[in-house]
């Protein structure tokens, strides 16, 4: 059933017609309601499939691992089944709802739950962290604003994936509220810092891969081998206080800027469901050193906005960019991230830094919008914004599309929360 997503699979389950989640899709999540405690799920249409439900009615016998994974409340026990079994899983539940195929149908009012009723919670238990800086046009953009225009990239940027390692206990999922940040900020007019709330917050339209399988200490992972890693993806706010970073950066980078916040969305969509959406990298010139060639497509054409809602406002899309647009692509970063030995851990997760096109209106962060706030955006009531202002609430969404076949992310969110006095 790899090629299920090149030909038409029609559902009994009723699917809106836009809906990011199709039967081509099927993403990985974990949920509760007030009658399911907190549990795997898989998202179809406006309904959650629950897999503990689905194993104890007995539909899945005739797949040999412990069912007992769907009783999680994370999904890493069930990705370190490995892919041969999350295929196998696959490839039953599209059997199990295709029309045609009444046993589950007849079973709907005990497996299908509908997503209105629910809480999503972090999908997995994310023990490391690594962020990447992997867009040409956003590290130029940020080179232009803070460096040299004529010389906007590093010297070393064009010949490896630039990472830092951020902090995983931050990472919080779609529709937790994000409070104001405290910092040390310094303008250059001013003598010394200040210690105050951030002035400049803003967001990173990023997006993030879910490591699917252990290495050891010493191994690494080469560009053919990196994609046998991925589980999946998801959509990931990587908020960000400007002021403060742009202060303490030097001489080691990211710190309090960074990791008081990450949002993620809450359903994990598997790499066997953006197959088809694969598509050619960005030529990368000059030619990079031989462990981070690759062959075949290994982008993704995945379509990613973001939008402000303010109280009593109607939303504003500020940014329409695309997740092909990246110049290093997720092969080349997981071989640079293990290529000196470094070990990786199941439930991991590695974000690919701000995603940022060649249009104004594609790029991935308020720091570039406004180009530093020199440009301010327009809302609906005509008010500015050069940063996030306290309320705001940043919705970014993403999707594939061919033909009439659509495997969406849903999105991530959050809200802005005033700083808790000192």
């Amino acid at each position: 059933m790899h090629n299920h997503i090149l030909s038409e699979i029609i559902s009994w389950v009723d699917i809106p017609a836009h809906s990011d989640f199709s039967i081509y899709n099927l993403p990985y999540g974990i949920f509760s309601s007030p009658r399911h405690s907190a549990r795997a799920g898989i998202r179809i249409g406006d309904y959650i499939i629950d897999l503990q439900a689905l194993s104890e009615l007995n539909f899945l016998d005739s797949l040999a691992f412990d069912k007992t994974v769907f009783q999680k409340n994370t999904l890493n026990e069930f990705i370190g089944l490995g892919k041969n079994i999350h295929q196998q899983f696959r490839n039953r539940l599209i059997e199990l709802l295709t029309l045609g195929n009444g046993s589950l149908k007849n079973q709907a009012n005990n497996i299908l739950v509908p997503a209105k009723e629910v809480e999503m919670h972090l999908p997995i238990y994310i023990r490391d962290y690594t962020d990447f800086y992997s867009s040409e046009e956003h590290a130029t953009n940020v080179g232009k604003m803070f460096r040299d225009p004529a010389n906007a990239l590093l010297p070393n940027w064009k010949h490896l994936p630039v990472g830092y390692h951020g902090r995983a206990s931050s990472i919080v999922v779609s529709g937790t509220p994000i409070i104001r940040p405290w910092g040390q900020v310094k303008s250059p007019e001013q003598t010394l810092p200040q210690f105050k709330p951030t002035q400049m917050l803003d967001f990173e339209l990023e997006v993030a891969f879910v490591i699917g399988k252990s290495t050891q200490l010493g191994q690494r992972i080469s560009t053919s081998q990196a994609e046998d890693y991925i589980f999946g993806l998801v959509l990931f706010n990587d908020w960000s206080a400007r002021d403060i970073q742009s202060w303490e950066y030097v001489p080691l980078g990211p710190f309090l800027g960074k990791n008081f916040a990450s949002s993620i969305s809450p359903w994990i969509v598997p790499m066997e469901a953006l197959a088809a959406f694969k598509t050619n990298s960005p030529i990368q010139e000059p030619p990079v050193l031989s462990y981070l060639a690759f062959e075949g497509a290994k982008n993704y054409d995945i379509n990613l906005e973001v939008a402000i809602t303010a109280p009593q406002q109607g939303e504003k899309i500020i940014c329409q960019s695309n997740f092909k647009y990246l110049y290093w692509n997720m092969s080349q970063q997981l071989a640079h991230h293990t290529v000196n030995g470094c070990n990786l851990n199941i439930g991991d997760l590695c974000a690919s830094g701000t995603i940022s096109g060649k249009e104004p209106h594609s790029f991935g962060s308020m720091l570039e919008l406004t180009w530093r706030g020199s440009n301010p955006l327009s809302m609906p009531d005509g008010s500015l914004r050069k940063f996030l202002e306290d309320y705001d609430t940043v919705t970014m969404r993403g999707y594939c599309q061919k033909n009439n076949v659509r495997v969406g992310f849903g999105e991530v969110s959050g809200q802005i929360l005033p700083a808790i006095p000192c």
